[in-house]
């Protein structure tokens, strides 16, 4: 049985089934964000600093998807958390300065939101992209990512005296963020479209999460995004010691990669992508 906020979250939402797709054509989709970053690269990540921190020993590390550092958005991002929570952002260099795919070839040609289906032209520009890089997607499977994550907690904890730290990931690195939520490296999680994680990988889960989820999303659609509640649901039934607390939003109108490369002219998407926003703002006040 759902918790009263969760079913309340699905009578917010009229579901559509989601299309089935090969791979993720919208991971290669998306606008840049308007602005300019404020802070800096420091040891190759990005670090944006809060001007009057809360408290000092707290960071938030955030996980970009597969544009990487490059692409200005997950810049942005982290800028307004650092602002908005007065907590030091970091945001890790989890393709060692070659991201699979380069800032010139996002693709803003169809809107980002769901009904839509994707032209044949960008469905064979999506493959073209692809097969040249089948070894380097390899080359970036989940355990070299994590080997980064990993290091790159224990660098700032080191180097910066943090002994709290949160997450938040966006496409790929919502993935790497929940397999991230299974270790004992930080003390809650924002885990926005990621791929599916595996049901060992969420069973592992042992911090809080929240899940902001697109409504149409070809690498975790529904009926996964439904397996995944239900097991973090049976743990809090069953009454488990290792139990956690969890949040699942999925957002009308959306689709994968809504809130790290949204198409702001359209106004359900930009009201989509401040809520997410929101939502990972107001997750992390409550329990980092």
């Amino acid at each position: 049985m759902l918790t009263s906020k969760l079913l309340a979250t699905r009578l917010l939402l009229s579901r559509r089934p989601t299309t089935p797709a090969m791979s993720c054509e919208n991971c290669f989709k998306g606008y840049i964000l308007p602005g300019l970053p404020v802070g800096s690269i420091v040891h190759g990540d990005y670090y944006s600093p809060a001007e009057t921190p809360t408290d000092p020993k707290k960071a938030l590390i955030l996980l970009t998807d597969i544009f990487g550092l490059d692409l200005v958005n997950s810049k942005l991002l982290a800028d307004y958390f650092a602002k908005t929570l007065a907590v030091d952002v970091w945001v890790p260099d989890l393709f060692d300065g070659h991201p699979p795919v380069t800032v010139d070839e996002l693709e803003p040609i169809t809107p980002d939101r769901a009904g839509v289906t994707m032209p044949w032209g960008t469905t064979l520009r999506f493959l073209w992209l692809m097969i040249p890089r089948i070894f380097k997607f390899y080359a970036l499977r989940a355990s070299l990512c994590d080997a980064r994550v990993h290091a790159s907690i224990a660098k700032i904890k080191a180097e910066k005296g943090y002994d709290t730290i949160g997450a938040v990931g966006y496409c790929y690195g919502g993935a790497a963020a929940a397999r991230l939520a299974g270790t004992d490296l930080v003390k809650t999680v924002v885990i926005t479209h990621p791929s599916v994680p595996s049901d060992e990988q969420v069973k592992a889960i042992k911090v809080p999460t929240s899940w902001a989820c697109a409504e149409e999303d070809a690498r975790f659609p529904s009926k996964h995004r439904d397996r995944v509640e239900a097991l973090l649901q049976a743990r809090k039934q069953d009454g488990a010691p290792d139990a956690t607390e969890f949040e699942f939003t999925v957002y009308k109108g959306t689709a994968h990669g809504f809130a790290a490369r949204p198409n702001l002219a359209l106004p359900e998407i930009r009201e989509a992508f401040e809520g997410a926003r929101e939502q990972a703002v107001q997750w992390f006040r409550k329990t980092l």
